[in-house]
């Protein structure tokens, strides 16, 4: 490992593009191994990166092990003061720091702005919590007898987080774990590895202590390979793909690990006769489209009634083309470039699959040119059946099947024939369709009228079936449980 000073982050259109490094035991490490683009404007370099290795991350998991002891020791108060320091400095920097995610991400400066607001958010929120009792005062039985319960910190924890919310995620990963007093091992994603060191540097320059917050960039099979098999990690939590969550699960548990899984998303939104079709269409597009699509809550699938489906249709597809796609740096643009080559493909190859087995393309192109950026308009898909992949299949993109059914019950039910379970959500006038929905609809998330996208972070966010463990959530007060154990002690007077 190369020991270099952190630059502080350039116009990434220069030729000296800002280079993220590893943070490790304080220090900021490692070279411009690798190159990350602009997905917006493909020849201009957004960031550098270093390429970790099995080095990088035992250096960082013994500087954490070494360090959560006293971590731990200090008064949550004191360890909230600094989380709430670091938020401070995030929001002062918060132009460069939007730019930045622009840049290497593609989202729009709008959507930028509003990520680092959360990230900022999520660190003076569990940073409050440091003031809040973690335990209770409990009867016991036996006279002469008091029972109090304790939370602790486990020690160190390794974070893995996907390209989507590259400040976001990690930020709410690593706040509760670091309020709670533990360690962190943070691998962010190779395609934005600039945006989570804006995160590093900002908890770094808070006083958070050498070997606390820790980075490790790289590749997945790689870092995370490593983190998740080394005996000194109390816990790992992801946020990607399924498969490579639940391949990380299955290494954690044999050796009785904790591991939270926050993986893929094939979100619907039930329609039904009685919805005003304008809002509708407007509730299931900012789901659908918002965010380029890139989010494991966005909307990919809707059921709608025959009473409501012409004018449902003809509303989506004149909201589908409100959102033009464009440099996300560009004022007034509202759809972003997607983040890269591989997944721009992704999304051709499942429209172009659609429309070979029959699909209707009502709104975008099955042939979309991505010689001057990754743009790719929105997709409103018809005409298939639902048990098309298009339908079925998670594909990461602005892109949305509309499928009739007959009703509200065969509607419940297509929204529920999924391996996934994260977010749903139906539009209805109707108090018993929407508490029916909420009762019964198999999904961790539940929005009634509203998009499928947008969490508050004071909430628990989580899903079912193959879109999580199904055990600890993320985000809100329940989000410290993952990383504390629970202590009963009993003291006689």
């Amino acid at each position: 490992m190369t020991s270099t000073t952190f630059a502080a982050p350039t116009d990434a259109t220069a030729l000296e593009a800002p280079v993220a490094r590893h943070l490790i035991n304080g220090q900021w490490l490692g070279g411009a191994d690798a190159t990350r683009m602009n997905p917006a404007r493909p020849d201009q370099v957004a960031a550098h990166s270093p390429r970790g290795g099995a080095g990088e991350v035992d250096a960082a998991i013994t500087s954490a092990v070494a360090a959560q002891p006293d971590w731990a020791a200090l008064p949550a108060p004191a360890r909230g003061a600094i989380l709430i320091a670091a938020a401070g400095l995030l929001e002062e920097r918060e132009a460069t720091v939007a730019a930045d995610l622009v840049r290497e991400e593609g989202k729009t400066l709008a959507e930028a702005k509003g990520e680092v607001k959360r990230a900022v958010d999520v660190l003076r929120f569990f940073g409050s919590l440091g003031w809040a009792a973690t335990g209770d005062v409990l009867p016991s039985g036996t006279p002469g007898t008091t029972i109090t319960t304790r939370r602790e910190a486990m020690g160190v924890f390794a974070l893995i987080t996907p390209w989507n919310f590259p400040l976001a995620i990690p930020a709410w990963k690593s706040a509760p774990a670091l309020i709670s007093g533990n360690a962190v091992v943070l691998k962010p994603a190779e395609l934005t590895p600039l945006s989570a060191t804006h995160l590093a540097r900002a908890l770094h320059d808070a006083g958070v202590p050498a070997g606390i917050f820790n980075v490790v960039h790289g590749k997945g099979k790689v870092v995370g390979d490593a983190l998740a098999r080394d005996p000194r990690i109390a816990g790992l939590s992801f946020t990607g793909s399924t498969g490579v969550g639940l391949g990380l699960q299955s290494i954690l548990n044999a050796r009785r690990a904790r591991v939270q899984l926050e993986m893929g998303g094939k979100n619907a939104v039930l329609v039904l006769d009685d919805a005003d079709a304008a809002a509708a269409a407007q509730v299931v597009a900012a789901g659908a489209f918002g965010l380029t699509g890139q989010a494991c809550t966005a909307t990919s699938r809707v059921y709608v009634t025959p009473g409501v489906r012409e004018a449902f249709l003809a509303e989506l597809v004149a909201a589908a083309a409100a959102y033009v796609p464009g440099d996300g740096l560009a004022p007034g643009v509202r759809l972003g470039a997607v983040v890269s080559a591989d997944q721009f493909n992704q999304d051709v190859a499942a429209v172009r699959g659609a429309v070979e087995r029959g699909g209707r393309l009502l709104h975008g192109s099955a042939d979309p040119d991505s010689t001057d950026g990754f743009f790719f308009a929105p997709v409103v898909l018809a005409g298939l059946s639902d048990d098309d992949p298009a339908v079925t299949e998670e594909i990461f993109g602005p892109i949305v099947a509309v499928v009739e059914v007959a009703d509200f019950e065969a509607g419940l039910a297509a929204v529920n024939n999924s391996r996934y379970g994260l977010t749903a959500g139906i539009c209805t006038n109707s108090l018993k369709f929407s508490t029916e929905f909420a009762a019964r609809v198999q999904a961790g998330v539940v929005k009634v009228n509203r998009p499928t996208s947008g969490l508050d972070l004071n909430v628990p966010f989580g899903g079912v079936k193959d879109s999580s463990t199904n055990t600890f959530r993320e985000q809100g007060r329940t989000a410290l449980d993952f990383y504390t154990w629970g202590k009963t002690v009993y003291t006689g007077i």
